[in-house]
Order: C-alpha cells, then sequence, then structure tokens
C-alpha cells in the first residue's frame, strides 16, 4: 500500500482485521505486505505493526500482486503505478486528480500488461457508483449523469440554505468540523468535483474525457441572497457535475451533420426542491443517472472519510484478488465509442438571472425587450424594492429641487429552456443598460 493517510490507516486496520473474511470471499488470504510512506514517524489514525512501514515505495510495488495507491496528487503516484503494471501487479487507486488528467496513459499501460485497474474510490467515497456504471448498465445508454460529488461544497450549500449563513461563516463552520481543508480552493471552486465529473463521463459514454474538456465554475460568487432567492421560488442550489448527451445541430461549430456530442460541466445549479438530489444534505454525495432502459436511477451515500472510503478501496481489492486466483484478463475501462466533447455553448437549459437596477419607470419593458431581442423567453420575473437612506435631488415641475430618498430594484428572472450562447448575449446586452447598477447572479436551472 503507497501512503497511510485517514483512508489508508483504515484501510491497513480492517485487512487485518478482517482478513479471514476476505480471505473466505476471494479465495486466497490476502497479505498486506507493506506500507510505503515518507514519514515512519508520522502519526496514524489506527495503530498498526511497525514492521508493516517503509520509505522505499518503488521496491514495495516491484514485489506485489496488488498495488493500492493512495498518495494523491500526480507525482510520484504516475511513476509508482506505472511501475507496478509494469512488474505485473493490479492497482486500485482512489486518485481521482491522476485519473483526470492521464488517465488515458494508465488504462492503456493496464490494458496491455493484462492487469486490472480499479478505482471506485476516487468517486463519491463510499458510494458504489463506478461498478455499476461499468458492469451492472452496460447493457444500457446511459443519457444524462448529475452529481453531487464534492461533500465540502455541499456542506456549504446547505448551511447557507438551512441557516442563512453567508459563504464566508459557512466555509468557516465546514473548516472546524473537518469537511474543508484549511485551502479550501480545489474544493469550492469546482476543481475536485470536475476532476471527478471526467471519470463520470468517461465510464458512461464510453469515452475518455481530458479535464480540460470539463466547464467548471465554483460556489464562491453564491451569496445568501441567491439562496434566499431559490428559495422562496421553490428552488435549492447545489453544486452539481453533469455529463449529458446533446443532439448537435450541424452548423454549431461544436460538431458537423447533426451528431451526438457529451457536455461535461461542473457549476452552481438551482434543483427544484422536489428533484431526488435537493434532498442531499449535509457533506452527503449522490450521483443521479437516467438512462434509456432502467430509467431514473440515484445512488446516496456517504462521499468523504477514512472508513467509508476504505469500503470503496477493500472492494476493489477483492475483486482485483478474485481475479488474479480464478484467472483471465484484467478488467478495464470501456473506451469503444469516439463521442466528441461539446463546449457549454451547447448547452441548453434555464437560467435564472439576479438584476440589481434603477427603480424608475420602464425598466422592466427595456429588459424585457432585450429578451425578446436575443429570443430568450422570461418564464417569471419577481421585483423587490430595496430604499436607500442616502438622498437623491429631483425637480418638481416648478423647478424647485427636492431632496427624496433613492430607490433600486432586485430583480430575479426566470428564463424558459434557451442557450447558453443567447443567454451570454442577452446577459451582456443587460449590462450596457444604463438602468442597470449590477448583474449580481446567473444561475442555471435543472430538473425543470
Amino acid at each position: 500500500m503507497l501512503g497511510c493517510g485517514n483512508v489508508g490507516s483504515q484501510v491497513a486496520r480492517i485487512l487485518l482485521r478482517d482478513a479471514d473474511a476476505l480471505a473466505a470471499r476471494t479465495g486466497a488470504r490476502l497479505e498486506l505486505s507493506g506500507i510505503a510512506v515518507r514519514s515512519l514517524d508520522a502519526p496514524r489514525d489506527a495503530e498498526l505493526p511497525r514492521e508493516l512501514f517503509t520509505t522505499d515505495a518503488s521496491a514495495l510495488v516491484t514485489e506485489a500482486d496488488i498495488v493500492i495507491e493512495l498518495l494523491g496528487g500526480i507525482e510520484p503516484a504516475r511513476t509508482l503505478i506505472l511501475s507496478a503494471i509494469e512488474h505485473g501487479a493490479c492497482v486500485v487507486t482512489g486518485n481521482k486528480a491522476l485519473l483526470a488528467a492521464d488517465g488515458p496513459t494508465l488504462y492503456e499501460k493496464a490494458d496491455a500488461a493484462g492487469v486490472q485497474l480499479s478505482y471506485e474510490a476516487a468517486v463519491a467515497g463510499a458510494i458504489p457508483i463506478l461498478r455499476p456504471i461499468r458492469d451492472s448498465l452496460a447493457g444500457d445508454k446511459i443519457t444524462r449523469v448529475l452529481g453531487i460529488v464534492n461533500g465540502t461544497t455541499n456542506f456549504i450549500l446547505d448551511q447557507m440554505d438551512s441557516t442563512g449563513a453567508q459563504f464566508d461563516d459557512a466555509l468557516k463552520e465546514a473548516q472546524r468540523l473537518g469537511y474543508a481543508e484549511a485551502d479550501p480552493t480545489a474544493d469550492v471552486e469546482g476543481h475536485d468535483a470536475a476532476a471527478k465529473a471526467a471519470i463520470l463521463a468517461s465510464l458512461s459514454f464510453h469515452t475518455r474525457f481530458a479535464l480540460e474538456t470539463v466547464h467548471c465554475e465554483g460556489i464562491t460568487s453564491v451569496t445568501a441572497a441567491d439562496i434566499a432567492a431559490a428559495r422562496d421560488a421553490g428552488f435549492v442550489i447545489k453544486l452539481l457535475a453533469i455529463a449529458e448527451k446533446l443532439a448537435v445541430p450541424a452548423g454549431t461549430g461544436a460538431s458537423d451533420g447533426g451528431t451526438e456530442g457529451v457536455s461535461v460541466r461542473v457549476h452552481p445549479t438551482l434543483l427544484p426542491r422536489e428533484h431526488p438530489l435537493a434532498a442531499v444534505h449535509g457533506a452527503f454525495n449522490a450521483v443521479f443517472i437516467e438512462a434509456e432502459s432502467a430509467g431514473e436511477l440515484m445512488f446516496y451515500g456517504q462521499g468523504a472519510g477514512g472508513t467509508p472510503t476504505a469500503s470503496a478501496v477493500l472492494g476493489d481489492v477483492v475483486s482485483a484478488a478474485r481475479r488474479l486466483v480464478l484467472g483471465g484478463p484484467g478488467r478495464t475501462e470501456t473506451t469503444t465509442g469516439h463521442v466528441p466533447a461539446l463546449g457549454i455553448d451547447a448547452v441548453q437549459t434555464s437560467y435564472c438571472i439576479g438584476l440589481d437596477v434603477a427603480d424608475q419607470p420602464g425598466v422592466l419593458a427595456r429588459i424585457a425587450q432585450l429578451f425578446a431581442e436575443h429570443q430568450v423567453s422570461i418564464e417569471t420575473m419577481k421585483q423587490t424594492i430595496h430604499r436607500d437612506l442616502s438622498l437623491s435631488t429631483s425637480k418638481t415641475a416648478a423647478g424647485t429641487e427636492l431632496d427624496s430618498p433613492a430607490h433600486s430594484a432586485e430583480l430575479r428572472i426566470v428564463t424558459h429552456r434557451a442557450s447558453e450562447a443567447a443567454l451570454a448575449a442577452t446577459v451582456q446586452a443587460i449590462s450596457a443598460l444604463d438602468i442597470i447598477n449590477s448583474v449580481t447572479s446567473v444561475l442555471r436551472v435543472e430538473g425543470v
């Protein structure tokens, strides 16, 4: 095993504790031959035999039948995994960053060597989602995947929704409880979810999607006002990883001849409160799948934590061990398709736009006219007047100057389905109006 952090220490503990039960499931005894770590004296989350530890990771991987990689990051994990594959070892990893960045190389090497590369723990912690997509739905056609795959951001948004907290306060609470790192950038900017989205898309659509094809937006711009407005309209805001197959008309530039493509994206999303994903609270994860024959499926559970994630790792270890006992080729990724990756401009969805505008006659008409000119249809519009205690100067019909309270208004506009390109052009045109103080938010709406 490479690495012995929060997850690794629990994997080792269970391997040693449940050796007899695991032997019965695999047909051979699983012997933990060594644990490579950076420091022999670092504190561990579980008490493990000291003789298992070594700092010589390179030597360890050349002598094993199965290598469990839990180091994280790109290097030295990549080099060690490739070395393990070269020496004929099956590999179990939870390294989402490496798989998203250089997964194709690892899959090809494993396939050529006839060994198994498994990575259930790379997405959604304890939730068994990758095996069901790869195996249980192998005879079906997945059309869409929506996932809450980052527990930190779900906890923050849930706190904002349930308590009315501002983003900064909810983040501090997540850090206090251990759900967020001291540097939460990878989570709150959506990078962690984007890596998982690339993996989910690759398995679901049998095509390798690189991390750079994933459109990524984080949650740092989501305000308490956005959350409150969503609640009033019957929505909840979640950071979703979305991969969906789309028909692309000819002439869009994304694909020729009207063929299908796949959009992979991560962004804050408004969901109706009756949608199954809207009920996922705290740091939990869930993945919602739509397939042609199976219909709608949802997988729910703990998305992080040492023991839950260790469950996913050990499931892959048992699978690899059984393959070694029974023989046969390693189970690898199925990438028989060559579906093009589509940019965000190919997406059509509904939108919720927040505007801070001057409270004066004709504002709504001018805004509505611009929406119509760009062929974006308004479904609902709600206006809230804000009184400014400062004074503005106006004149009466006789020319007398009067001081009166200034007013602004907040508009929340929900559109019918429109293309990303049309919406972007609409927002750009509206931003140029002299009656617009600011565009406060633009959020996509799903599940309606």
